[in-house]
């Protein structure tokens, strides 16, 4: 969960976004603030996992979902990073990677990590993220297709 520093580090690698409002800034930050906790907690103070777990197919079928969810997601901000050259304005539709097979790489790969990280998991909390993440950035694919 801690290494997926998305949130941390694109802001810094783009050129120049969009101006964020202040409100939509605030809900993101407490969004993630409460999430990071209620993740952290349920694994540090509830979960219980066998002695073999990090063995258990099913924590390594998460953890692979997981990773090739975070490759996606940082391959595709690379390519959405590069879209335009310095200067140049206009909208442009991303080509390479995952962006061959689905308009919102990005989501998909951000989908599919939380995914994996609940399988990995098996905790409800992690399921209610993902689920979360499958609503918020499966709308935000839908409105960038269209």
């Amino acid at each position: 969960f801690l290494v997926h520093c998305r949130a941390l580090i694109f802001p810094l690698l783009i050129r120049q976004g969009k101006p964020t409002p202040l409100f939509t800034f605030v809900l993101a930050l407490l969004f993630c603030v409460y999430n990071g906790y209620l993740q952290g907690r349920s694994l540090s103070n509830y979960a219980k996992y066998p002695s073999g777990w990090l063995k258990d197919p099913c924590f390594i079928t998460g953890f692979i979902g997981w990773l090739i969810g975070m490759a996606i997601n940082i391959h595709s901000d690379h390519i959405l990073r590069n879209l335009r050259k310095p200067g140049e304005t206009g909208y442009k539709i991303p080509r390479g990677g995952m962006f061959e097979y689905v308009s919102g790489a990005n989501f998909f790969g951000e989908i599919l990590e939380w995914f994996g990280f609940a399988l990995a998991c098996c905790t409800i909390e992690s399921l209610a993220f993902a689920i979360c993440t499958l609503f918020i950035l499966g709308s935000r694919a839908k409105q960038h297709h269209q």
